[in-house]
């Protein structure tokens, strides 16, 4: 099936790690036919990256911006714009846990914080940064990762949780103010995977964690980068609004 990509511009934030799903998504696009802007905290690794991207045969660029920090966000899209002209996809993936916020009574503002300005306020400020191009072009595609934890609730206060949740319910009420002008809003929900996003040991994940899924298999970064290329595509142009879980079945409804 062709998926309409091909000459697609496409930014994707927070893939440098070279676990990750964003590396995973930035290439199973750059094979699909995009050119794209690799982005992450850490500069080497969004440019070891974006080489592997351009050996596909694809114009690409590696970015360092802070998606907490809006200033960094605004820079960060005036470079993009500056060298491909548009921005046709957006996907938010960067994100993190931070583990003191597992301990509720003894957790610190400061963690909530950083929770909630990586998992939802970045997304915020990327898509707010990227959509007056795409309203201008009446075409763009936004996918934000989320993760399937925000559906369930686990012993204790999650700060990661809520921020992911809280992720939902602005993918669903960006969706609704801008599909009428060409654009499609959805997101991609997670399940377990071995990428190193969480502050836990490995192991935890691997033995406690996964082998609980219905399926008793991680996600991995190929399973992502499979559904964000189907949601950026025209392909899906009538999902709206979604949130679609790929974990092998631990949100099953």
């Amino acid at each position: 099936m062709d998926l309409g990509l091909k000459g697609k511009i496409a930014l994707v934030t927070g893939a440098g790690s070279q676990i990750g799903f964003g590396k995973a998504i930035c290439l199973t696009l750059a094979k699909e036919g995009c050119d794209v802007i690799v982005n992450d905290l850490k500069l080497d690794d969004a440019k070891k990256t974006a080489a592997e991207v351009k050996a596909l045969g694809r114009k690409t660029t590696a970015i360092k911006a802070d998606v907490t920090q809006k200033v960094e966000v605004i820079e960060m899209v005036k470079k993009a714009l500056a060298e491909f002209g548009r921005i046709d996809i957006l996907v938010n993936n960067a994100g993190g846990m931070h583990m003191g916020a597992f301990n509720f009574i003894e957790a610190k503002e400061e963690t909530w914080n950083k929770d909630f300005n990586l998992n939802t306020k970045g997304a915020m400020f990327c898509s707010q940064a990227v959509l007056p191009g795409m309203i201008e072009h009446k075409y763009g595609k936004i996918v934000n990762i989320s993760s399937s934890v925000a559906k369930q609730a686990f012993p204790g206060v999650s700060t990661y949780s809520m921020s992911k949740a809280a992720l939902y319910v602005f993918t669903r009420g960006l969706a609704g103010m801008v599909i009428k002008q060409g654009i499609n809003v959805n997101s991609v929900a997670p399940g377990w995977g071995l990428t190193n996003f969480d502050p836990r040991d490995p192991e935890v994940i691997k033995k406690g964690f996964i082998p609980q899924t219905p399926r008793g298999k991680e996600t991995t970064p190929q399973d992502i980068a499979n559904a964000v290329a189907f949601l950026v595509s025209d392909v899906s142009a009538h999902i709206v609004g979604q949130i679609l879980c790929v974990d092998g079945g631990s949100t099953m409804q």
